[in-house]
């Protein structure tokens, strides 16, 4: 008997939502009724979101992706024949590697999103997994942070600070006890790679966490995550139990006599625990309130002991690096934003997914090349780079290469690698003083420039767009504004929500009734 044909259903948050459970029943089903024996792995999405469900089916040429596949589809795929990989229907796509979308990736850190079965340890070591904790286990912890530090890996959650540099504060601190804090409290509008990695490659971030806990002498880690994220936590909770069964987490790490353990602890819904002192006061069962540094978290973070503190896609890039060594990794991008970042392409786009590419390329590359265009097929107008705190970025300004400081020089931030387009429909007054809202709705209230600042300028940019004859001396106010919650805000809440405030203003004045 042959041996039954491999098929791969997402079990991503984003293909559930698109029905890929009953495309997964429905093929089960048909499979039953025409005899054939074929094997289901739900895997991780591969980050092509405007296919899925994306199906892909195993075959000695490789793995032949179909989508966006629905219940009602699955009869005629089989019928045309998917199961040989030779199906001539509208919904292939050849093969998944293929696809220019995803051929044109630098995948390091997303490698095997999509790839492997999120929850098989074997499936994760045959893919490369586990390579770089086995190298880590053979050094000292100087000698790992060294080696992060030279790959000039710095902190994907936004403000871009030297991972190595937080790691050797936290090593050189002289404390018993120490942590390993994950912030996974992915709250940015139009971001998702986060929950991508951690529901399609969940050991990549238990084994960065690891690796981190080796290199600055912590024996146990949290990671934070954000309630909205139901399948990430449960997916999570099922790879650190299974890592602990088989002696990757625990009292002896591999046999080495060494020890790190971790726990998914889960947010209650605000977005100013993705700031993190805020996310320390939540672990610590308090409310979510902006700390005032120093002290440093490295120095003196969770319990008051010193604490490393980074985000999903830094830690889960550590492996790689520490597996291929620091100049593999270093070797990508452009000046000091070394590496690859996961972008976003959310909002108007008529490709919206995650693309992993070295930094330098160009915001245009990425809403065109990869993103086709608006979805509507009117022109793009601005888009929004680094979630809802970033700078809404006019044409002018998207042949700009995507690395930290090019973006600094303009006044605005990658970021977390979210980009949210729109097209020439809408309206930059409407979108500031949202992004203003946002703020006042959100902030933790600590500091006065943020809590009534913010609330100020929503009322400023309401008599704005009303008009009349005081709007040139209302523009002068809200610009004052905004420079007193630049300088005087206690975190980047409050610090930054002037950026698309301003950058709105600046380039798209016609629409606050300047002259353009």
């Amino acid at each position: 008997m042959s041996a039954p044909i491999r098929i791969y259903v997402p079990r991503d948050a984003a293909a559930l939502a698109v029905g890929a459970d009953e495309v997964a029943g429905a093929i089960a089903a048909e499979a039953a009724r025409l005899g054939q024996a074929v094997e289901i792995v739900r895997n991780g999405s591969r980050g092509l979101l405007w296919l899925e469900p994306l199906v892909e089916i195993a075959t000695p040429q490789g793995r032949m992706a179909y989508g966006p596949v629905a219940p009602e589809d699955v009869a005629a795929l089989f019928a045309a024949g998917w199961l040989a990989g030779q199906a001539a229907h509208p919904l292939a796509h050849g093969l998944t590697e293929a696809i220019p979308y995803l051929r044109r990736q630098e995948r390091l850190t997303f490698a095997r999103v999509g790839v492997t079965d999120p929850l098989s340890i074997q499936d994760y070591a045959a893919h490369g997994g586990l390579a770089g904790l086995e190298r880590a286990l053979s050094m000292t912890p100087a000698q790992i942070v060294e080696e992060v530090t030279a790959s000039g890996l710095r902190g994907r959650g936004g403000a871009a600070f030297p991972t190595g540099v937080k790691w050797k504060t936290v090593l050189g601190a002289s404390s018993a006890t120490k942590y390993i804090v994950c912030n996974a409290d992915e709250g940015d509008s139009g971001t998702f790679a986060d929950r991508l990695l951690m529901e399609g490659d969940p050991y990549a971030l238990i084994e960065g966490m690891t690796i981190a806990g080796l290199a600055v002498g912590a024996h146990y880690g949290y990671i934070y995550v954000r309630s909205e994220y139901p399948h990430a936590i449960a997916t999570l909770r099922a790879a650190i139990e299974r890592a602990r069964e088989v002696g990757w987490l625990g009292a002896d790490i591999h046999g080495s006599g060494r020890r790190f353990d971790l726990e998914v602890r889960q947010g209650a819904g605000a977005y100013i625990c993705g700031e993190e002192t805020s996310l320390l006061e939540s672990l610590e069962g308090k409310r979510g309130v902006v700390r005032a540094k120093p002290p440093l978290p490295a120095i003196s973070g969770l319990f008051g002991q010193p604490t490393v503190i980074n985000n999903v896609i830094s830690l889960a890039t550590v492996p790689t690096i520490l597996a291929r060594g620091a100049a593999y990794y270093r070797d990508y991008g452009v000046g000091r934003s070394h590496g690859t970042l996961p972008f976003q392409l959310a909002g108007n786009i008529k490709q919206g997914g995650l693309v992993e590419k070295a930094f330098g390329l160009s915001l245009r590359e990425l809403l065109y090349d990869f993103g086709g265009g608006s979805a509507s097929g009117r022109p793009l107008r601005a888009a929004q780079v680094g979630g809802p705190l970033g700078a809404y970025l006019p044409e002018s300004q998207w042949d700009v290469p995507l690395d930290y400081e090019a973006y600094t020089a303009i006044s605005a931030m990658v970021g977390h690698g979210g980009v949210v387009a729109f097209d020439d429909s809408v309206d930059m007054a409407r979108m500031a003083r949202y992004a203003m809202e946002f703020c006042a709705i959100e902030s933790c209230g600590k500091c006065t420039p943020c809590r009534i600042g913010s609330t100020r300028g929503v009322e400023t940019l309401d008599r704005i767009v009303a008009g009349g004859p005081a709007r040139e001396a209302q523009i002068h106010l809200l610009r004052d504004l905004c420079d007193t919650m630049l300088g005087g805000s206690l975190c980047a809440l409050g610090g930054m929500a002037p950026y698309p405030v301003l950058s709105a203003l600046n380039h798209f004045p016609e629409d606050f009734g300047q002259a353009a």
